[in-house]
């Protein structure tokens, strides 16, 4: 998996970026939010990625700010979020925006992101409101959760879609994972959790 690109921004508009790695550009889909950010064409980039593997392709998603990939991992960790869907949330809300409508439970404000359903937005808030409320907690606590979230979310995301490469149904792994980490916390390796996902398969 890509993590990040460290370049030359060779191009961008509204929802990609180019990166020129030495002569080799690497296309990037992109939100609102980064967009804003970005430096002139030409100045150097570091931008953090999620690459998404499918039968028919390979899309890089990218973000300036940690906490926007790491709020984007969570949302796409959600049955029925996919990464297109992720990067419009991400898109028409900011990261603070988002974790307050889940937080407060406020269906309505996911709900009105295109391509979020009622259903959709009420399992949104379901699932990640209590690992928000936390990280609140955290946050006011002096904790910074970001890198942890970040590597946290990215190792359980890579060893989800190995395990869905592998034959798992996405549900099934996904309680897997959650059942792993539970009981050997959330410093396991992207390799380890899938070792313990195959042995207790």
């Amino acid at each position: 998996m890509i993590a990040y690109l460290d370049g030359k921004l060779a191009y961008k508009d509204a929802t990609l970026a180019i990166i020129d790695m030495l002569g080799i550009g690497y296309e990037v889909r992109i939100s609102l939010a980064t967009y804003s950010k970005l430096p002139a064409e030409g100045a150097a980039t570091k931008i953090y990625t999620y690459q998404h593997i499918k039968e028919d392709g390979q899309t890089l998603y990218g973000f300036l700010d940690p906490a926007e990939k790491a709020l984007f991992m969570q949302l796409i960790s959600v049955s029925g979020i996919g990464p297109g869907t992720g990067i419009v949330m991400v898109s028409s809300m900011s990261v603070g925006e988002i974790r307050d409508a889940i937080v407060n439970e406020n269906v309505r404000a996911i709900q009105a992101i295109k391509g979020v359903g009622p259903k959709t937005a009420q399992r949104v808030i379901l699932e990640l409101k209590d690992k928000m409320r936390k990280d609140e907690l955290l946050a006011k606590a002096g904790v910074d959760t970001v890198p942890l979230a970040r590597q946290h979310n990215t190792r359980r995301a890579e060893a989800l879609q190995a395990l869905v490469t592998l034959g798992f149904a996405r549900a099934a792994a996904e309680k897997q994972l959650d059942q792993i980490q539970h009981k050997h916390g959330g410093e396991l390796s992207v390799e380890e959790l899938i070792k313990f996902a195959l042995k207790s398969h």
